[in-house]
């Protein structure tokens, strides 16, 4: 799997590894040594991934991700950071970082996230199964294709991780998820981050899917084990019967 990659960090040495990584992997890598250059190579590159460096001069990396986002550029983003709070690294994902390596990493560990970034990215292995189905839960519409979400008709903007937790959850609906299986649909297993990471998506998700993100009814909590995505006028439905 080549892709184009463009990584963003400012200490020279570290860029030079990082190139050698992902260059011995196959892929094409352009440096940027800090936060409003790689914004500049990201417009007019496209690529398939950004790998961000979160300390950088001119533009931190948590700034990057947030005009990134603002711009509704869904490119994977994995994030490098010597910050190791459970806080930096929400806030991180929060604002639509895809995945997280805390710095000293290993470049096999490194490699391993980069690899699964690109393979669940439909812009790094070109267009999705054209047989692709529809993901129908009520009004809540979700297109592996095309990597759209729907509500009533109404467009919904989601980051690659709010994309990928919803997609698992509407492939079976009314199955109840723990949070380490969504954690798994974000990245595979995770030294680093906790299970809050998945309920900041969870969280980000309910303000664009529900009417009333506060009081739920389709993105509901399972106290105790995790989540689960149902039809709300099928679940009134079973209530009232």
């Amino acid at each position: 799997m080549c892709a184009n990659v463009i990584v963003a960090e400012d200490d020279e040495k570290q860029a030079e590894l990082l190139r050698r990584y992902l260059e011995r992997e196959g892929h094409s890598v352009t440096l940027a040594g800090d936060g409003l250059a790689a914004l500049d190579l990201v417009r007019h590159r496209e690529p398939d991934l950004l790998v961000l460096d979160v300390m950088m001069p001119r533009a931190d990396g948590l700034d990057v991700v947030r005009v990134l986002r603002a711009e509704c550029r869904e490119l994977p983003v994995l994030m490098l950071t010597a910050r190791t709070t459970e806080d930096d690294l929400l806030l991180g994902l929060d604002l639509g970082a895809d995945d997280y390596v805390t710095k000293p990493y290993s470049p096999r560990e490194l490699m391993a996230r980069v690899r699964t970034l690109l393979r669940r990215s439909r812009r790094a292995t070109g267009a999705e199964p054209a047989d692709a189905a529809l993901l129908t839960v009520g009004a809540l519409v979700v297109d592996p294709t095309r990597h759209v979400v729907s509500v009533g008709g109404e467009a919904v903007d989601c980051t690659p991780g709010e994309f990928r937790i919803l997609a698992a959850l509407a492939a079976e609906p009314d199955r109840v998820f723990s949070r380490q299986q969504l954690l798994a649909e974000l990245h595979g297993f995770d030294r680093y981050i906790s299970d809050r990471t998945v309920d900041v998506h969870v969280m980000n998700l309910r303000k664009k899917i529900e009417p009333a993100p506060r009081r739920p009814v389709r993105l509901l909590t399972v106290f105790g084990v995790g989540y689960k995505l149902t039809d709300p006028a099928k679940a009134a439905a079973r209530a009232s019967s």
